[in-house]
């Protein structure tokens, strides 16, 4: 019996044991060998929670956007309590939907704050280009109760400790802000994070609610649909303007000397060198090439390896630039962070990134399909890269190298661009309905040229007709720039109004009033077969006559001087060329521009030769949508000075469509400088196209 009430006890006490382990009340630590991971990183597994969470209708309500700072276990790992200092992930679950504020873009439209500068405050270069290409957009608003997005005037761009440019007691100074609230509605640009030796992507401050437009973003870390990678991008890194990529032909094979180039640094401390001090496996001095230095840092003698020496040696005996424009691929390994200079300068140079950077989240990935100009290479397979690249066929090579150059022109080659692309990211999630399309942003002339507030249809635009299979409706408007009074039926404007109108082509005439004169009676102007339709210029100024008026129905715009001289014929010839080239400027007076050494200025002439780079509109046809850019898009700054100035309007005009199409103007040939060979109207049109052809293949 006694033996019975000793094992009923056991029996008890043992399932006591049982319950209490279940439910909690001890923790027995998990057996660990030397080299195994800590199993608390496993995902579902709180560290210390003690009853199990169901979820369902009986767990109480609260915004889910708290429970990051709410609940006392979310950060228990090291892991957690550090990312929790950072302030970087606080609001790892925010997207547009749930840390946004919408309200404040409905009545303004998308428009951009930037806090005044402090007194006292130290600012980059770089940052205060970021802050200038902001400033000088169509974005901009000086007044943050119209704006929808605010910047910080306080840098953030380098959150390195160890850095010149870091900025102290930042999160204080942030969270004073009196439009900060929480940092919904704010976006931080930042470029370096963390600090030797482990350089983390720790802000040193809490961005809250806030955006992030970070360089060398870990996947890890990224909310998509909320941040934006942005490329890493030096201090020299041009403002505005930028230079042009270096593929300047098609070159047929793609091949160059060297097939796959990488020179820079390995680190012989802290983190960022495994793929790199790895490099040396598959250099062969021959076509592959990848060399690392041990000489960076003050004492870096003192951390040297066996290799240091040889690998030394060996990196100091090519050029970089030598290599870089003279092979087909260009590794782009991690370094100490995910992001490297050497992507823009591979870009740049039309040499092929082959991105060896696991879990980076490439630049502005939301909107760019990087398949089509990288390979993206994998840090466990370093031996496989050479042979995967010389597989490549040659078609596929020279597709990704012209991508990289239009990716290069299009949103990288400058801090300006730069910006611009993640402020226009940015407006195509907040004005989802009028977003662009991923084929406007991965081909010429790319999103930043589509603007969503003219269409979102791609046949609007004049770069996609052979994309689309499609044709511009084969009318055009005539806008006649008029400045003089109208005295006399003899005029060569009434002449010129009467030619135009003649056209089989043309549909209506618009006569841009800019004369200070009152406007003419009705009868005065001359009767023709299509509507004249007579406005007076806005403010009187030079710019009005590229204004996007709504009275415009045709794709085509055929823009006039008051004394240019043409013929029907000639205008009806100038138009079907159009057609073939409708993203083009087509027409008849044409200058090229020059350098003037004596007096160290530019300048044109209208000297007769074979080569031209601009066709004036004072007799010219393009696309309507350019009066749109024209209007919008360009500086308010360039339209300012070409209306104090009352001229030049035709040559930014020229610049702005040239920068848009990457393609020359077309010239076509008046029919007067070939009357002597010419039999009849029939005859003229072999006369012109022989004229034209030559011209066309030598614009520049």
């Amino acid at each position: 019996m006694q033996a019975k009430k000793r094992y009923l006890t056991l029996f008890s006490a043992g399932a006591c044991l049982i319950l209490v382990f279940c439910f909690g009340g001890i923790q027995v630590p998990l057996a660990r060998g030397p080299g195994r991971r800590d199993d608390r990183g496993v995902a579902g597994h709180r560290p210390g929670a003690r009853w199990r969470h169901f979820p369902g209708s009986l767990q109480p309500f609260r915004r889910w956007e708290q429970d990051w700072s709410d609940d006392p276990d979310e950060h228990a790992s090291p892991r957690g309590n550090r990312d929790a200092n950072s302030g970087l992930y606080g609001g790892k679950r925010c997207r547009m939907d749930s840390c946004f504020n919408f309200t404040l873009c409905e009545k303004n439209g998308f428009k951009v704050y930037v806090y005044p500068q402090q007194k006292g405050e130290k600012m980059s270069e770089s940052y205060q280009n970021i802050l200038s290409s902001i400033e000088g957009s169509m974005f901009y608003t000086p007044d943050p109760g119209q704006a929808c997005l605010f910047v910080l005037s306080l840098d953030t761009l380098d959150r390195d400790q160890l850095s010149p440019q870091y900025v102290h007691n930042l999160k204080a100074k942030v969270q004073s802000l009196h439009q900060w609230n929480g940092g919904r509605n704010h976006i931080i640009f930042n470029l370096y994070s963390g600090t030797w030796p482990d350089y983390t992507e720790d802000l040193g401050l809490d961005i809250g609610l806030a955006m992030l437009a970070k360089a060398s973003i870990s996947t890890e870390n990224f909310r998509p649909g909320f941040d934006v990678s942005i490329p890493l991008f030096s201090k020299e890194h041009p403002r505005t303007g930028g230079e042009r990529g270096y593929l300047k032909h098609n070159t047929i094979p793609p091949y160059r000397k060297y097939v796959l180039v990488f020179k820079g640094k390995r680190y012989l401390t802290g983190i960022g060198s495994d793929t790199r001090n790895a490099l040396y496996h598959v250099h062969n001095s021959e076509d592959v090439v990848l060399l690392t230095t041990c000489k960076h840092g003050k004492d870096w003698q003192k951390h040297k390896d066996a290799r240091c020496d040889r690998d030394n040696a060996e990196y100091d005996k090519y050029d970089y630039r030598e290599m870089l424009y003279n092979s087909t691929f260009c590794l782009v390994p991690r370094g100490r962070r995910l992001g490297s200079f050497r992507f823009l300068e591979a870009l740049q140079a039309a040499c092929v990134p082959v991105m060896l950077s696991n879990g980076w989240e490439l630049p502005f990935s939301e909107i760019i399909d990087w398949n089509t100009a990288a390979v993206i290479g994998d840090e466990r397979l370093l031996l496989q890269i050479p042979s995967t690249v010389r597989s490549i066929h040659q078609d596929k090579i020279l597709s990704l190298r012209h991508q990289t150059q239009f990716l290069w022109e299009a949103y990288f080659n400058s801090v300006e661009k730069i910006v611009l692309t993640t402020l226009e990211i940015i407006q195509d999630r907040v004005l989802r309905h009028t977003s662009r399309s991923n084929l406007m942003w991965n081909s010429l002339p790319g999103g930043l040229f589509t603007l969503p507030q003219y269409s979102t249809y791609l046949g609007d635009f004049p770069f996609y007709y052979a994309k689309l299979g499609v044709k511009p409706y084969t009318k055009f408007t005539a806008i006649v720039h008029v400045v003089s009074p109208l005295v006399s039926q003899s005029q060569p404007v009434m002449k010129l109004l009467v030619a135009v109108a003649k056209s089989q082509y043309c549909a209506q005439v618009i006569v841009v009033w800019n004369c200070d004169k009152p406007l003419p009676a009705k009868h005065r102007w001359p009767v023709t077969s299509v509507p004249v339709i007579v406005i007076e210029g806005e403010n009187k100024v030079i710019s009005s006559r590229f204004l996007p008026y709504d009275t415009i129905p045709t794709d085509a715009v055929l823009s006039l001087d008051e004394d240019t001289v043409l013929s029907t014929t000639e205008v009806d010839f100038a138009f079907t060329v159009w057609l073939s080239f409708p993203d083009r400027i087509v027409g008849y007076p044409a200058r090229s521009h020059f350098w003037d050494g004596s007096k160290e200025r530019w300048g044109y002439t209208s000297k007769w030769t074979n080569d031209y780079s601009m066709v004036l509109t004072g007799a010219a046809i393009y696309h309507k949508y350019y009066h749109y850019l024209y209007t919008t898009y360009l500086p308010a700054s360039l339209k300012s000075m070409v209306d104090q100035m009352s001229n030049c309007e035709d040559i930014l005009m020229n610049f702005l469509v040239s920068s848009v199409s990457k393609l020359p103007p077309i010239k076509v040939t008046q029919k007067k400088q070939y009357k002597e060979t010419m039999m009849g109207q029939r005859a003229a049109f072999p006369g012109y196209c022989r004229s034209c052809v030559p011209l066309w293949r030598n614009a520049p």
